[in-house]
């Protein structure tokens, strides 16, 4: 093969014994688990607010913008449920730039993959430590779920994974909610048959094993937007939108009907500023109709401690080094503007 084996990775219970959770915050984060899984099948009212940066890039900003969001939890945690977004490894179009702390623990560095499972490791254990806050990642190789998966609340498979069978496969054998974008043509049957698959039962391959997975009732749709062959970018949560997914839920069968709002990426044409009016226009959507209120669970915003992006050498502090944010005041300000409209 036309690749360099540079080193075996210690598999993930090595990790694990290397980095335990301890027992106290195992039972915090079963808690948490729980009420998201009843938010989705709708015994719980309150709204799930994905928020966070669009790339974690440094654990000490990161852990002060959730320490900030543990403060606003409790001001408003009886109409929201907050999962912190840490994402950690990020995918790219071309495959070139930076791909996130699990590849590059210091952006600024070669890459250094098993320096990047320890440092992720750490940052979501720290995380929950310090705020006992449980959080989302995105899965973006199956093969590594197994570092995080006693740790995270939510993951979500992205739009460009979301064909992927292993994706698929793999988010059947999860016991968390997992959420299926829509790819970037926009085709909802994509999104659909991803999330058919997760919730049933399947036997494959899964890091050397023969497993058999019992099926995620909690998958569930993400929307985000999407691109048509001239580039251009389209938004997908307008009520119209949110119909035709409760239609096509409808007609579907399957269980705990449910969308998160993606309120970046190709909804917003990367505007970040634009996140604001679109959660209050599908919040709009939720008071005109019962049917998108039962259907819609929540919005993934993304945001950081500073306004909009910088390039990967840039030395501004909470500042986003891949998509721009949304600064720390206005998110703080659009929490409490999500409150009082619930």
């Amino acid at each position: 093969m036309n690749m360099e084996f540079i080193r075996k990775l210690p598999v993930p219970a090595q990790i694990k014994r290397q980095m335990p959770l301890p027992e106290k915050y195992v039972n915090i984060k079963q808690k948490r688990d729980d009420e998201i899984k009843n938010i989705f099948c709708g015994n719980d009212s309150r709204l799930i607010l994905i928020i966070g940066p669009c790339s974690a890039d440094r654990e000490d900003s990161v852990l002060d913008y959730v320490s900030r969001l543990r403060e606003v939890q409790e001001k408003v945690k009886d109409k929201i449920f907050i999962i912190p977004r840490l994402y950690t490894n990020k995918p790219r179009t071309t495959g070139d730039g930076y791909k996130g702390m699990l590849h590059q623990p210091n952006p600024n560095e070669q890459p250094d993959m098993l320096g990047g499972i320890l440092s992720i490791r750490k940052l979501h254990i720290d995380t929950i430590l310090n705020t006992e806050f449980t959080c989302a990642d995105e899965m973006l190789y199956p093969e590594n779920y197994r570092y995080l998966d006693d740790l995270l609340s939510y993951v979500a498979i992205g739009a460009r994974s979301v064909e992927n069978q292993q994706h698929r496969l793999t988010s059947s054998g999860f016991e968390i909610p997992v959420g299926m974008k829509n790819p970037t043509s926009g085709d909802y049957s994509v999104m659909m048959n991803a999330i058919l698959a997760a919730q049933h039962p399947h036997t494959f391959i899964y890091r050397g094993w023969e497993v058999k997975s019992l099926g995620n009732e909690y998958a569930h749709a993400i929307l985000r937007g999407f691109v048509n062959k001239s580039g251009q970018t389209f938004p997908n949560y307008h009520f119209e939108d949110l119909i035709h997914l409760s239609q096509t839920y409808n007609d579907s069968g399957l269980k705990n009907p449910a969308v998160i709002i993606d309120t970046n990426h190709a909804n917003s044409g990367k505007q970040y500023l634009e996140q604001i009016r679109i959660c209050k226009e599908v919040l709009h959507s939720c008071r005109y109709s019962s049917e998108v209120k039962k259907l819609v669970k929540g919005f993934m915003i993304e945001s950081y401690l500073v306004d909009g992006c910088q390039s990967v050498s840039g030395t501004t502090y909470g500042q986003s080094i891949t998509d721009p944010c949304l600064g720390w005041e206005k998110t703080e300000k659009l929490i409490y503007d999500i409150a009082e409209i619930l």
